[in-house]
């Protein structure tokens, strides 16, 4: 193993410890990482990229193959996740821009860290990759259609501009990583390890950034914003797996569903509260980016010590 592959695999091997390095860091010198700010939109394309290069026309073919879990499960995403931030925006009486921002979390499609925590958990990989990448292709259409519906409550919704950034921001930069991987891939392979630590990077400078712009704030509202966040976490992966139970999936399959229902794609619900609404908006976001990726890895530990056979 090269120098490079070590310091990558400090780099994710030690992921939630960095989050909340970097999180009590902006809490600290809330200065550090402001000049992020302007630039988290091409930051965020950076990861979808990177997303596209990893999908082979395999990965849609498996959707082909199991069309009854993987839009189950996608429908279980933008049912379950959406809703249940509703409520508790409105049963913690959230202030119009944390309300508006767990809402968008809710909204946005499965993170790309719910793939490795359902390997980890001896989940079904491939039926979350499939959930993961048909519930992020349906995010330009369901993200503002359900922020319109359930967000309106609280403030105006520009559903045509959240389209547009979301083309912008995942859309685009997925199919162009895909192509990439299609024609390059023989060439691009070399640097495919580096992807997921410049997605990490990419996270923790983002997360550094929202908490550092409003950390007077988080000192005073830390609490009621973190209770939300682990109540929809939690939430999302209670649900997903009872949802899996009602569709009588097996363990791994129940398993790879609730983790792709808990787990949110937190950069892009903090890109996007940003671009349209407040840097207050994204603290949601930036909090459950750094508690599901410390909830998803215990979650794996106790399942993958559990033989999903006999369950």
């Amino acid at each position: 193993m090269n120098r490079l592959e070590k310091t990558c695999r400090t780099i994710t091997g030690y992921f939630v410890l960095w989050i909340l390095l970097f999180a009590g860091w902006s809490l600290w010198k809330p200065n550090t990482f402001l000049w992020v700010l302007p630039n988290i939109k091409w930051m965020l394309g950076v990861i979808m990229f990177g997303m596209g290069m990893t999908l082979s026309a395999a990965d849609f073919q498996q959707v082909l193959r199991r069309p009854r879990d993987v839009f189950s499960g996608a429908a279980a995403q933008y049912l379950i996740m959406p809703l249940l931030a509703y409520v508790l925006a409105r049963g913690l009486r959230l202030s119009d821009n944390l309300a508006v921002g767990l809402i968008l979390l809710g909204c946005c499609p499965g993170g790309t860290a719910s793939n490795v925590i359902t390997f980890l958990a001896k989940g079904d990989v491939a039926l979350s990759v499939s959930m993961t990448t048909v519930s992020t292709l349906l995010a330009p259409l369901l993200t503002p259609t359900l922020m319109l519906l359930l967000a309106g409550h609280w403030m105006h919704i520009d559903a045509a501009a959240l389209f547009v950034s979301i083309i912008e921001m995942v859309l685009l930069p997925i199919v162009l990583g895909t192509t990439a991987n299609h024609f390059f891939g023989n060439k691009l392979h070399r640097i495919q390890p580096l992807l997921p630590v410049l997605s990490i990077i990419t996270i923790l400078l983002i997360v550094g950034a929202v908490i550092g712009k409003d950390a007077d704030r988080l000192r005073h509202m830390a609490p009621i914003v973190l209770a939300a966040v682990i109540l929809h976490n939690g939430g999302g992966l209670l649900l997903g797996w009872t949802g899996g139970s009602a569709l009588q999936l097996g363990a791994p399959q129940k398993r790879a569903l609730a983790i792709e229902v808990g787990m949110q794609n937190s950069g892009l619900a903090v890109a996007l509260a940003v671009a349209h609404f407040s840097p207050e908006a994204a603290l949601p976001a930036a909090l459950f980016s750094v508690w599901h990726n410390i909830s998803g890895p215990a979650l794996a530990t106790i399942w993958n010590r559990r033989d999903p056979k006999n369950r």
